[in-house]
């Protein structure tokens, strides 16, 4: 088992667009050198990645601060952010990301999240 690095002759972009073109409708972006490691989202990737789709691109892998959340959207242009072990572990709580989240100016579904608080 290699954790998502087998080598292929594709370059990540070029399979987003590929997975793109075939209809995906969204794109789920989790870095294997990021996950669990709670150090940020790889936000160049993010930002590579919104630049060259046209559909939603969510972050994932890699959260352990509420700014992660703020700068994977604002820096990396993500239109969406999964999280987990923050929460699972209650380093963080839903309230706190949106509150977090709210102040930056960064629009939050409350639907999604009222349930929670």
């Amino acid at each position: 088992m290699d954790l998502g690095r087998e080598k292929t002759d594709m370059d990540v972009i070029d399979w987003v667009q590929r997975a793109v073109e075939l209809g995906a409708g969204e794109v789920l972006v989790t870095s294997v050198d990021r996950e669990g490691m709670r150090a940020g989202f790889d936000v160049e990737l993010v930002r590579a990645i919104c630049d060259v789709v046209d559909v939603p691109v969510i972050a994932s892998g890699g959260m352990g601060l509420l700014e992660h959340a703020s700068a994977v959207i604002e820096q990396g242009g993500a239109d969406a952010v999964a999280m987990a072990h923050v929460l699972h572990y209650k380093q963080v709580s839903l309230k706190d990301v949106r509150n977090h989240l709210l102040a930056r100016d960064i629009e939050v579904s409350v639907h999604d999240v009222a349930a929670h608080l």
